[in-house]
């Protein structure tokens, strides 16, 4: 077994995987004051991901909650149903949403009216939706952390020749000394994903959760491989493009949970302005393009890391222009019904162009909906003022 892994751990750092052909990993010892990267450095980032929960928890309990509670938001808690056995099963094994038919036969069955029958699984629905006040606490993080590491990168790169001339990612390539800011940044930022996936079951699931596990799973490959190939300058600005924008969605969530529409509104543009920029025109025209094309006038042979290195970019850019066409749904709802105040004309409608509401928000929404205006029918509130911002309550 020993000879195995040693053997699989010969081929996973084999050397003409991550640098050229006339080098070695020998050329990379540290020396003259020059400190190169090393692949092994990257371990420490699975115990800086626990460290990085323990910020998270003192975040969301010391500094989310207190704003939540300063912004008029509270901690509701979710009504349990009442204790059923058969429509507890029927849940478990058959359907969390039964037809009308199906609900005539659960009411008969249990002696109760078919309206009692509906409240109880839409309740017991709704215990596994999260409440406001706990995806504040989880944007609220996010926030922080988005607007701390876009800080500390332009902090990082503003003086840096490639961050001002593309063409200096690959000089001296790829014997470039790693700075000790680069070497945090990619600590910081590894072990933020990397605690992304270990509470991805706790934390408020999306409608573009799949995107999203292929988009850390992406980043996280991205990060390894530029790192051990000595991609580190190109990689900081792949960084510093995407939390740029993330800090304006965040927020924009932040004060939408919060019910200030109008804040809201105006952060979602400010996003939308700073991801076309970023995303759909930055990161292909500048980044990619010095990474598939200017590193040929640098280097005649091309590794496999280089490969799957932008194979990942693609990957990313991909996923730019699914969220881009997402993003662009949401402000032509926005153009047309809240500034024009016209329907959306036939001319601009998109295939499957139905759901208006935001186009990256949890499932569940019309559960809690439902919920609300049963409770105000109870109450005698008959009224049905319903309103869309920008961004729906459940945005992620």
């Amino acid at each position: 077994m020993a000879h195995i892994l040693r053997i699989l751990n010969d081929w996973f750092w084999w050397k003409d995987i991550y640098i050229p052909k006339n080098c070695s990993w020998e050329n990379f010892a540290d020396r003259n004051g020059y400190i190169f990267p090393k692949p092994q450095q990257l371990y420490a980032t699975l115990p800086y991901a626990f460290g990085m929960l323990i910020v998270r928890f003192f975040v969301e309990r010391c500094i989310a909650v207190p704003l939540a509670s300063f912004m008029g938001i509270k901690n509701k808690r979710r009504v349990k149903p009442q204790t059923n056995p058969t429509l507890e099963a029927f849940f478990r094994e058959c359907s969390t949403k039964p037809l009308q038919s199906e609900l005539r036969k659960l009411a008969k069955k249990c002696n109760w009216t078919v309206h009692s029958v509906e409240k109880w699984f839409r309740r017991r629905r709704n215990l596994a939706i999260p409440t406001v006040h706990k995806k504040f606490q989880e944007v609220c993080w996010r926030l922080s952390f988005y607007l701390f590491s876009s800080i500390a990168g332009f902090i990082f790169l503003y003086d840096k020749p490639w961050f001002h001339d593309i063409w200096e990612v690959w000089v001296n390539y790829p014997f470039q000394s790693v700075l000790p800011s680069q070497y945090w940044y990619y600590m910081m930022e590894m072990s933020f994903y990397w605690s992304l996936l270990i509470t991805l079951g706790l934390d408020t699931k999306r409608k573009d959760f799949k995107a999203q596990i292929l988009h850390h799973f992406a980043a996280l490959a991205l990060m390894f491989f530029s790192w051990s190939a000595n991609y580190i300058r190109i990689g900081t600005l792949v960084m510093i493009v995407h939390d740029t924008a993330d800090v304006w969605l965040e927020a924009a969530k932040l004060f939408k949970y919060a019910n200030w529409e109008r804040t809201c509104n105006v952060l979602f543009l400010i996003f939308a302005i700073v991801f076309f920029i970023t995303r759909i025109i930055l990161f292909p025209f500048w980044i990619l393009r010095a990474t598939v094309y200017y590193v040929t006038f640098y280097t005649t042979t091309l590794i496999p890391a280089y490969f799957f290195f932008n194979g990942m970019l693609l990957i990313l850019q991909v996923l730019h222009l699914y969220w881009g066409y997402l993003i662009f749904k949401v402000l032509k709802k926005f153009l047309f019904i809240k500034v024009l105040r016209i329907p959306i004309p036939a001319w601009a409608k998109l295939d499957k162009d139905k759901n208006l509401k935001d186009v990256r928000s949890e499932d569940e929404e019309e559960e809690e909906s439902s919920s609300a205006e049963e409770d105000s029918m109870e109450h005698g509130d008959k009224s049905c003022g319903l309103s869309q911002p920008l961004l729906s309550n459940n945005h992620h």
